[in-house]
């Protein structure tokens, strides 16, 4: 029973349209599945990654129409990030976030790497890192039909940092129960903070890291468009997912039990912050039930959602995702 890193990360936001619009033309990233929040089927679910949508590549959205915006405060997921191949990659998405007028920083090191912050249309908090110096979980394959060159593309998920008022509560979380490992530290963003702490899981580097900041001086978080819902740890298959099951509740941590979600099994539960985690399967992936060369295209429902099709299509906003 081992982490083996990030799966995925889920966020939210008000506007499906202009989301694939950003994550599909401005970052070139491949839509692979265009579905439904399961647990309210409403609203859209739309998951990019790589080329096949492989685990540790996939940021996904659900869409909440009439969401307010998200004010930032602790007990949050305060930003998530992307791999990108070499620093060098880092100036070509400098230049390009000037071209299209993306708000973005300057290049700076955080935890070790050159990274690039930049936000989304909605303020979405976003940090682009350098795997230059990776000597963990490697990254995937950008996608060849992307309108940024496959030597610039984004590789997969990077670290992603949880905004605390107390790191204990979460740090024993992680390394009592999920097995991660305290790797170090490094210079907080704001003058006059705590080091925000790095642990990582499984082969550890880009693709495993936790960054956790410590802050007294913030409210909770109001979560909107723009934030970030929960965030996906990789278990390796169903069966080890079970024995999770089974490991929360001798932690005596509620918890969903096991979920289906047909492109991957679930379990979920807040830790002691308040934040909410998901331990998902690597398989059985995006190709499930569509050609990988059309993945994205349409809309895909789960078998048992599928009789439902046609009272799920009348809710939904027509969201036109064909490439060609």
């Amino acid at each position: 029973m081992k982490i083996k890193g990030i799966h995925h990360v889920s966020a939210i936001t008000a506007n499906a349209e202009r989301n694939f619009k950003f994550y599909t033309e401005t970052m070139g990233m491949r839509l692979v599945k265009k579905t439904v929040n399961q647990d309210d089927t409403s609203v859209y679910h739309l998951f990019y990654g790589d080329e096949k949508g492989n685990p540790g590549t996939e940021l996904t959205f659900f869409e909440i129409p009439m969401a307010a915006r998200n004010h930032p405060g602790v007990h949050s997921i305060s930003s998530i990030s992307l791999r990108v191949v070499n620093d060098n990659a880092l100036i070509y998405w400098k230049e390009r976030f000037e071209q299209l007028q993306v708000e973005h920083e300057e290049i700076k090191q955080r935890a070790g790497r050159a990274s690039l912050a930049f936000k989304d249309f909605e303020g979405q908090r976003l940090v682009l890192v350098s795997d230059e110096n990776n000597q963990g979980i490697k990254g995937g394959k950008p996608w060849h039909q992307s309108p940024v060159p496959v030597e610039y593309g984004i590789l997969g998920l990077g670290p992603v940092q949880l905004t605390v008022p107390v790191a204990a509560p979460t740090q024993q979380i992680l390394e009592d129960v999920l097995g991660f490992r305290e790797v170090g530290t490094f210079p907080a963003y704001e003058v006059g903070q705590r080091d925000i702490i790095v642990y990582e899981a499984g082969e550890g580097g880009t693709g495993g890291e936790v960054h956790i900041e410590e802050r007294t001086d913030l409210p909770p978080e109001r979560l909107g468009r723009g934030g970030v819902h929960h965030v996906a740890f990789r278990v390796e298959d169903e069966e080890e997912l079970h024995q999770w099951v089974e490991k929360l509740k001798k932690s005596r941590l509620p918890n969903s039990g096991f979920v289906e979600r047909f492109y991957f099994k679930s379990l979920y539960f807040r830790e002691r912050n308040r934040i909410l985690f998901e331990l998902a399967t690597d398989g059985p992936g995006f190709a499930t039930d569509e050609d990988s060369e059309h993945l994205g295209e349409s809309l895909a429902l789960p078998p048992y959602l599928e009789d439902k099709r046609e009272e799920i299509e009348a809710k939904l906003k027509p969201l036109n995702t064909k490439r060609f």
